[in-house]
């Protein structure tokens, strides 16, 4: 089985066959996902799987479907499975004590979903970590990561895939400096009322929003996330592209108010399901106008983005761009909500 090799914290088996034995972990699973008996599916970009053991060994099993999945005990990086199909990872020879061992999803899957089976040790299972804060991050391209750990602009489909992480865009950057739990719901190429180029219309974000599986049209289950923060970055693709003839608005002032309608029903609806959270809304300069219009209708924060680098795949944010939006909204919300 391929796999990329990072900074090994001890020599490790990896298997496609066989299962794992020893006593199974309780988790912690940050993420939209879909329990399937002792499994958990999983589509939607940015879930994460942790558990904590007392021992000196660990196995982690999952079921990847295109899938690039990460390893980590400790916070450090142990091994990033790139093969699709069943694999069994197991790290052994670690120091006697207390261990976290976690699971990322590094990459963006917009059908199709992988499985997690369960972290094993013959040690001694603890309780997972517990975080007190928590963060939704609802967008596009810019809140997957797409293509973010590129070193050059020109990337297909497959580099595309390769070089995005998830876990290093800016809602998951921030949630780690703030020790947030997170969530992303976030789909490349999609908007409020408009997808890049004009493409798939009438199926755009908020239209995706309630599904448990991005590819999938059943919808999530209530699971008793109820975020403190939700920060919504939408518009990109609304405006990113020119109209085209046959498209449902006549001409750019017809777009935009369409979007900033919708984009205000949006921001009502996500307020009605968690009435606890504070919202905040960014926009970059071509569409900050309509972004500011819907906070100041909603009674909300917006926060404009300035221009970044981009130098990401197909000129998206590179690892430092997220970062400089990640200090954004972190001065954002330092400020008191409206």
């Amino acid at each position: 089985m391929k796999f990329v090799a990072l900074a090994l914290l001890a020599p490790f088996v990896l298997s496609a066959a066989s299962a794992p034995d020893g006593k199974p972990l309780d988790v912690h699973v940050g993420g939209r996902v879909v329990a399937q008996g002792k499994a958990i599916r999983f589509g939607w970009p940015g879930v994460y799987v942790e558990g904590r053991f007392r021992g000196t060994e660990v196995s982690a099993q999952v079921e990847t479907q295109g899938d690039w999945l990460r390893v980590s005990v400790d916070g450090k990086p142990f091994q990033t499975l790139v093969t699709p199909g069943p694999a069994v990872v197991k790290v052994a020879r670690l120091k006697p004590g207390i261990h976290t061992i976690r699971i990322d999803k590094l990459t963006e899957s917009q059908s199709g979903s992988s499985r997690f089976l369960g972290f094993f040790t013959h040690g001694t299972p603890l309780a997972p970590p517990v975080r007190s804060r928590r963060i939704e991050f609802i967008g596009d391209s810019h809140s997957v990561g797409y293509g973010n750990t590129s070193p050059t602009r020109e990337c297909d489909e497959r580099k595309v895939h390769d070089t995005t992480d998830t876990s290093q865009a800016f809602g998951p950057v921030l949630a780690r400096r703030l020790g947030a739990d997170y969530r992303v719901i976030a789909y490349s190429g999609y908007g409020i009322v408009r997808n890049y180029a004009g493409g798939k219309p009438g199926e755009n974000l908020p239209f995706l929003y309630p599904r448990a599986i991005p590819g999938e049209p059943a919808p999530a289950r209530a699971d008793g996330w109820r975020p403190g923060i939700i920060v919504i970055n939408l518009g990109t693709n609304d405006f990113s592209t020119k109209l085209h003839a046959g498209e449902a608005w006549p001409d750019d002032a017809a777009l935009r108010a369409a979007y900033r309608k919708r984009y205000i029903d949006f921001v009502k609806e996500r307020r009605r399901q968690q009435p606890q959270a504070r919202l905040v809304l960014m926009g970059a300069e071509n569409f900050y106008a309509d972004v500011a219009a819907v906070a100041r209708a909603t009674g909300v924060t917006s926060v404009k983005v300035p221009t970044l680098e981009m130098t990401g795949c197909n000129w998206h944010p590179s690892r430092k761009d997220h970062r400089v939006m990640a200090d954004l909204l972190a001065a954002a919300l330092r400020t008191p909500a409206r």
